[in-house]
């Protein structure tokens, strides 16, 4: 002990005080190696720390009370000042669109726990449309709400891609749920793009398809109850409203749901703007 004081070194009760954090949180971050002591006795275990660890000890706490997860904390403290700065602009971006779809879930939440499910529902005007058989290329994958945005992106990608080696595709690309799909639930979802030649799709589909759990099958035809939502809408909770409001109308029209709902994307994704409309929310009907 005395050749640390000899070397300006604090226990670290002292520079616990000194940081305004706890011992316990000095030990934790040690641990995860966001505050390393400037020296363990090897015979006690004694930490020790310079004087000048207190502001880096200050940041780690900041950040925590900002709920930044350690992992990313790590990331901030051992970047230098301007990337610092653009990981913390990250996460925090990240966190006001976090609340503000919990705000728009909130809004949702409301209107169902209040009665007012109906006013919220009549905000979607629902039709049906006569959909002939159809020859689709699919993907299939177990994924869970945060992952789907990136997925249905990638996947319809590459089974189009495809289809160019199948006569084209011939209709809308859309996406079936097979389960439900959300922060606990992880489906599983099917990818689909409707293809001319089911030949060639079957081949393409032995040859390179099993990578992506990828097959071919022939969608019947049938009816379709939908509603068609813009780009804003697409989001989290919104689009659940859209469902909601497909199944009451549904109900009210004495109809049966004859199988999983469907997100059918019709138009240009990347070129539509917030209030364009991009998808039909959709329900196979008898």
């Amino acid at each position: 002990m005395d050749d640390a004081r000899d070397d300006g070194l604090l226990t670290i009760g002292a520079f616990a005080e000194r940081a305004r954090l706890s011992a316990k949180a000095l030990r934790l971050y040690d641990r995860l190696g966001l505050l390393v002591p400037a020296r363990v006795d090897e015979a006690t275990g004694y930490r020790y720390y310079r004087a000048g660890q207190a502001e880096r000890a200050r940041l780690v706490a900041l950040l925590r009370q900002l709920d930044m997860p350690l992992a990313r904390v790590a990331e901030v403290v051992r970047a230098d000042g301007p990337r610092a700065s653009a990981l913390l602009d990250a996460y925090w971006a990240e966190v006001e669109a976090r609340v503000a779809g919990q705000r728009t879930l909130t809004e949702h939440l409301r209107g169902r726990l209040s009665g007012r499910s109906s006013e919220m529902y009549a905000r979607f005007e629902v039709e049906t449309v006569d959909v002939p058989e159809q020859v689709v290329i699919t993907e299939t994958r177990h994924t869970l709400a945060a992952e789907l945005p990136a997925w249905i992106g990638a996947s319809l990608g590459r089974l189009e891609e495809a289809a160019r080696g199948c006569g084209g595709v011939t209709a809308a690309p859309y996406v079936v749920y097979h389960a439900e799909v959300s922060m606990e639930s992880d489906g599983p979802a099917e990818s689909c793009v409707p293809v001319a030649d089911e030949a060639a799709a079957r081949a393409w589909c032995e040859e390179r398809g099993r990578a992506w759990q990828t097959r071919v099958r022939v969608e019947p035809a049938g009816r379709l109850a939908y509603t068609r939502i813009t780009k804003a809408q697409v989001a989290h909770p919104q689009i659940l409203t859209a469902f909601e409001a497909v199944e009451a109308w549904i109900a009210d029209q004495g109809l049966t749901a004859a199988g999983p709902c469907r997100e059918v994307y019709f138009a240009d994704w990347e070129a539509a703007g917030p209030e364009d409309p991009v998808c039909d929310i959709a329900f196979p009907v008898r």
